[in-house]
């Protein structure tokens, strides 16, 4: 068959099996046209090339354009099968005076009529095709060819067809797709544009996988579309603005595209703009706030200008949408707009190297404080039959990245919607442990162009603890909380929490956001022994906590790197057990023993003597494991040495334990090594206070500490409580 036999098929292939032209036709019957059939056969019994050629031109003349319905085309495929078209697209010989793509471009176009069938589309023979439909993408030759276009235009047909169905987006990625479509569009090779759509779509569908295989090859059409964007005049700076948001990576942003994309939204904020321009910046500047935090804006007056914009307007947006009654909500604006106001909360409660100046902080924090309002007037509507959808969730959220860090405007309104925010918070906790979802817990609500999902499982109290740490300090609010089941509530959260911390986990995967969790809720836990000691000793929920507590310091205090979840355990620990110290977990039990012991190591080995230069007395001085941490540590020392005293008396097996465990002559020799000038009266009062009541209930402690130089050490320190009652027999 010659050249132009060969072009004539591909065209008229084109005309009657391409993809594109293959629309169902209404009551199109195989028994209607025998003529159809009669070619069918021939396709089928062809016994060469040429025979083959002959029956699709026969085919193509039986059947109009548009005239295809499904069956019809798998009756042609049933006819061609695959190993034709695989023939046309690797064969390296073309007749004589044909150009090398003709057989391609028809063994695409075949291609491309079979992959309308979805399920051809995820057929492995069309599958093991992706390389080679890649490399057409960008292989170089004439653009003016109508033959290399139109197979270009197949080569896109196929590949999107691919990506429709159910594995097609990890198959075109692990082919090297995703780099040969940032090539074709940062080349600008014919049919770029669909190049730029396809990425879109593999991206939305598997972002991570897209970025592992082929980060450079993104990251270059990030900086090319960035740099368009900050150059745009027309309505595409708008288009742009959907689209960077998918370009966005897992990782770091480059700088130069940080500046480009910053600089072209303070351009589009800045002017006035309808909702339908507006929004889709709000987007791309929230997902930039959720990527970088406030990195992407620069320092100086332009910076702090364009985020007080920016929070500015995300405020009104929410107060517009969440005040008004009988209006659809645009929730997935809102949540933008509730991601800049997080990080408008960020900048007005940092104090070193903060964006915004202080008439600014003041400024803006009277404009969320009416944003919040609105917040809270509507989680007020919010029936049970919402609770589980993703928009309250991330009301919830806005909510409490507010109250973490002011409870005192609002107070009123805040009261009010406290039943509801335990309910809630209680409703998610309870399904996520009925669905044994428990290890997966939701810390920030991604800000997603993509439309979310019926449900978003969340950890509400993760997002809630800071707030009700605060509002527990208050006895209005306090009370609401007891009386709604709050304390049961964060005991059963405590637990569920702490058991992803155990040894049978992988503790090395855990978010950090676990372990600050748990230190939050030791401090509500603080707050209420302090303010509601009576609910520690009627609560059962308490008796259970301080059992976890017991059982899990001893290997707690052992791990590097996690002094503070210890401190903070200890802590509460010690003061739980002042209020239980008639329980019989506590009577010297292997588990009260060994909590004690841990308590005792991590009191003891706060301090060490250090010496220093030209001095023959040493100077008290934090070990080097409490250095780094001491600033956040200090005030759970003091008030665990605190806590700790007052355990002796009631506990009388304790004396003894810590007898045993030498910490009173250990600590006496501490004191009696360096400079009592070096140690501060706070640290004084705070070791007297231990020694003395260890002194009071024990005499052999009394005895050990004479033998140490007690009484001595306590004259050196006017330790007059001390002195005293070593003097005594």
């Amino acid at each position: 068959m010659s050249c132009c036999d060969l072009a004539a098929a591909g065209q008229l292939g084109k005309a009657g099996i391409m993809a594109s032209d293959c629309e169902p036709a209404l009551n199109q019957a195989e028994s209607r046209n025998p003529t159809l059939e009669r070619y069918l056969g021939a396709l089928r019994e062809a016994k060469n090339d040429s025979e083959q050629f002959a029956a699709l031109l026969l085919v193509t003349k039986a059947v109009k354009a548009g005239d295809i319905d499904a069956k019809t085309r798998r009756r042609i495929f049933d006819a061609v099968g695959f190993t034709f078209p695989n023939r046309l697209l690797t064969t390296k010989e073309a007749p004589d005076g044909c150009p090398d793509h003709v057989l391609r471009a028809l063994g695409v176009a075949l291609l491309a009529c079979f992959c309308s069938d979805p399920e051809l589309a995820a057929h492995p023979q069309v599958l093991n095709k992706i390389p080679i439909l890649t490399t057409f993408l960008t292989a170089r030759g004439d653009p003016d060819d109508a033959a290399r276009r139109s197979m270009v235009d197949d080569t896109y047909q196929c590949l999107t067809a691919v990506a429709g169905t159910p594995r097609g987006p990890r198959h075109l990625i692990a082919g090297g797709t995703v780099s040969a479509l940032c090539q074709a569009y940062l080349g600008h090779s014919y049919g770029f544009d669909q190049a730029l759509a396809l990425l879109v779509g593999l991206l939305a569908a598997a972002e991570t996988q897209c970025w592992k295989e082929a980060e450079p090859d993104l990251l270059a059409v990030l900086r090319g579309l960035s740099e368009d964007f900050q150059k745009a005049e027309d309505a595409s700076k708008f288009e742009l603005c959907q689209l960077l948001p998918l370009f966005l990576p897992p990782t770091t942003v480059p700088s130069e595209c940080l500046r480009d994309l910053q600089a072209g939204l303070a351009r589009i904020l800045g002017s006035k703009l309808s909702s339908w321009q507006r929004n889709p910046a709000l987007k791309l500047a929230a997902r930039l706030a959720h990527a970088c935090g406030s990195d992407w804006i620069p320092a100086g007056s332009s910076g702090s200008k364009f985020l007080a914009l920016l929070v500015n307007l995300a405020c009104v947006e929410v107060r517009l949408a969440l005040e008004e009654t009988g209006t659809e909500v645009k929730e997935d604006v809102v949540t933008a707009c509730y991601a800049l106001m997080e990080l408008g909360i960020q900048e007005c409660t940092r104090c070193e190297q903060s964006l915004l100046k202080e008439p600014q902080k003041v400024q803006l924090v009277s404009i969320m404080k009416e944003a919040i309002g609105a917040v809270i007037h509507y989680l007020q509507q919010v029936g049970s039959e919402k609770q589980k959808e993703p928009f309250v969730f991330a009301s919830v959220r806005i909510l409490g990245a507010w109250l973490a860090e002011e409870t005192s405007s609002l107070r009123k309104e805040v009261c009010q919607l406290l039943p509801f925010l335990v309910r809630y918070a209680k409703t998610l906790y309870e399904e996520a442990e009925e669905a044994n979802d428990l290890s997966q817990q939701v810390a920030t609500l991604a800000i997603s162009p993509t439309s979310p999902g019926p449900t978003w499982p969340g950890d509400a109290l993760r997002l809630l603890l800071p707030g009700w740490c605060h509002l527990t300090v208050e006895d209005g609010p306090r009370e609401i909380l007891i009386k709604e089941g709050a304390p049961s509530l964060l005991c059963k959260y405590f637990l569920q929490q702490w058991e992803l911390t155990s040894p049978g986990h992988d503790t090395s995967v855990l978010p950090d956001s676990v372990e600050i969790g748990l230190q939050t809720c030791c401090h509500i836990f603080l707050n209420l022994v302090v303010t509601a000691p009576g609910l520690i000793k009627r609560d059962a929920c308490f008796t259970s906590l301080m059992n976890t507590l017991m059982a899990s310091l001893p290997s707690l205090v052992q791990q590097q790197g996690r002094l503070l979840l210890a401190a903070n355990v200890a802590t509460l620990g010690l003061l739980m057990a002042r209020l239980l110290s008639t329980s019989p977990a506590l009577q010297g039990t292997p588990a009260s023993r060994g909590f004690f012991a841990a308590a005792i190591l991590f009191l003891s080995q706060s301090h060490v003597a250090r010496a220093t230069p030209g001095s023959d007395q040493a100077v008290l001085a934090l070990s080097p494991d409490y250095e780094g941490v001491w600033a956040d540590l200090q005030e759970l020392w003091f008030l665990g040495m605190q806590a700790f005293t007052g355990c002796v008396p009631l506990l009388p097996w304790l004396a003894p334990a810590a007898l045993r465990s030498r910490w009173p002559q250990e600590l006496l020799q501490l004191l009696g090594s360096v400079s009592p000038n070096s140690v501060k009266p706070e640290m004084v009062a705070a070791y007297q206070g231990v020694l003395v009541e260890l002194a009071r209930a024990n005499r052999l402690c009394r005895e050990a500490m004479r033998l140490q130089a007690g009484e001595e050490t306590a004259s050196h320190y006017r330790m007059a409580a001390l002195e005293q009652c070593l003097a005594e027999p």
